[in-house]
């Protein structure tokens, strides 16, 4: 990711020191100071200042590689600026609330367990957010769950299973286009090469649920048919507001670039919107921004449909140039180059660089529970190794998602581990075993690494 020319040389020992310093920095603001992520990333920008101070290098240099380390996540900036927008167009368009509500349809007590799942991943990929598809349609799964007296341990884990599903292949996640961005690879080749593992993971586990579910469990069923009368109270939900995806995909399919796709699906669930209900100018322009606000007297629809707009992703957006911040000053200050030096010898193959990144991004999310820095952080160190072999940039980016995104849920003192246990009640530890789309991540990602299988190699 970064072209940058080390300012110091670092020995080994201290570049690990300073490593081990930033680690417990974030570690212990984040998971028990509580504190969000961009406030220890800040000191430990200061910090790193300091340090480069110490070692006479001067400001300037300091200065120049922070500059060039944000500058290299301007394009993703770009991207989460269209998500956002594409969000609100497709809630106030239809497409979201309809895909949910064909996702609730298929809602039984037969194969329980693997309905959850399959459902929490079509919300997933419809409102690209696994915490609000868990603090949503999870909750009402659960207290399902708990009428029919069946297993709320495999329950939660289909919950997150299915939501990290969704989070991981959708165009709208912000995971996503950061795994993407991060490392240069347009977003959608990114989510067809992630099908690779992520589809065998996605069939195994259904499989599992369904192998696993309780068969002749009779249960009333009033919460599902809360969300869909919800949703069809919106009177948003039409089969034809389906277009955009549809329209997404066949651009996909012929290698339109993100933004221009975004661009015109975003117009598409805008045009949709005014078929619905016409809305005046100004409130377009208010929801694009300031995203989406559902008002159907539900609590739970309105907490699922009231998002999306520009204004949503700035925290994000925050997170992203601060962090690539960081890791412009380490490579300026040459530790990111002590570090790899001393391992280098060890990534001589496809399988030990893609084991390498993949052991990366689950340390780092062991380690600080963030799971936006386990995914820069891997990106920022692998880059160059994975061209070193030969390894194309969207084998990166799958790794960064297998070995990162999907493990934040399974670490009980991580951001996403502390909310999904706050809102399911239900221990990490507890649901841990059963999430087994998130489990067979970096199993699938390391073992197609090691036998070169669906590896894409650098065009000569």
């Amino acid at each position: 990711m970064f072209r940058i020319a080390a300012k110091s040389n670092p020995r080994f020992l201290e570049a690990c020191i300073i490593t081990l310093l930033i680690i417990i920095t974030m570690g212990i603001s984040i998971s028990f100071l509580k504190a969000t992520p961009h406030i220890p990333i800040v000191l430990v920008i200061s910090l790193l200042i300091a340090y480069g101070l110490i070692k006479k290098v001067s400001f300037r240099d300091l200065e120049a590689g922070m500059i060039a380390g944000a500058s290299a996540g301007l394009g993703a900036v770009f991207i989460f600026f269209f998500i956002g927008i594409l969000i609100s167009s497709w809630m106030m368009g239809g497409t979201i609330p309809t895909l949910i509500y064909y996702g609730f349809s298929t809602v039984s007590p037969s194969f329980f367990f693997a309905i959850v799942f399959l459902v929490c991943s079509i919300v997933g990929i419809s409102v690209g957010s696994s915490l609000t598809t868990v603090a949503t349609v999870g909750v009402a799964f659960i207290g399902i769950a708990s009428a029919m007296d069946i297993s709320l341990a495999i329950t939660a884990g289909a919950i997150v299973s299915g939501a990290f599903f969704g989070d991981k292949m959708s165009p709208l996640s912000d995971t996503t286009n950061l795994a993407s961005g991060t490392v240069g690879v347009d977003l959608f080749e990114h989510i067809k090469n992630m099908g690779w593992t992520t589809i065998p993971a996605f069939v195994i586990s259904f499989v599992l649920y369904a192998i696993l579910s309780p068969t002749g469990t009779g249960a009333s069923f009033e919460t599902v048919e809360q969300f869909k009368e919800g949703l069809l109270a919106t009177g948003l939900v039409h089969w034809y507001t389906l277009l955009p995806l549809v329209v997404l995909v066949i651009m996909t399919f012929y290698k339109a670039p993100a933004l221009i796709s975004l661009a015109v699906v975003s117009i598409i669930g805008i045009g949709l919107a005014y078929v619905n209900e016409p809305i005046a100018l100004s409130s377009v322009f208010d929801m694009l921004f300031n995203g989406y606000k559902s008002a159907t007297g539900i609590e739970e629809v309105d907490a699922l449909l009231t998002r999306g707009g520009m204004n949503s992703m700035l925290f994000t957006i925050a997170l992203v140039l601060l962090a690539l911040t960081m890791g412009g000053l380490l490579f300026t200050l040459g530790i990111i180059q002590s570090l790899l030096a001393k391992v280098e010898s060890l990534f001589t193959s496809a399988g030990s660089v893609i084991t390498g990144a993949a052991v990366t991004g689950i340390g780092v999310n062991t380690l600080v529970g963030e799971q936006y820095l386990s995914i820069l952080l891997t990106g920022e160190a692998f880059k160059a190794q994975f061209a070193k072999v030969g390894l194309a940039p969207k084998n990166l980016s799958r790794v960064m998602e297998d070995a990162g995104t999907v493990i934040n849920p399974l670490v009980p003192w991580s951001v996403c581990g502390i909310f999904i246990t706050s809102v399911l009640d239900i221990p990490t530890m507890t649901y841990l075993p059963f999430t087994f789309f998130c489990l067979l991540g970096p199993i699938l990602t390391i073992a197609f690494g090691w036998s070169g299988k669906t590896l894409t190699k650098l065009e000569k």
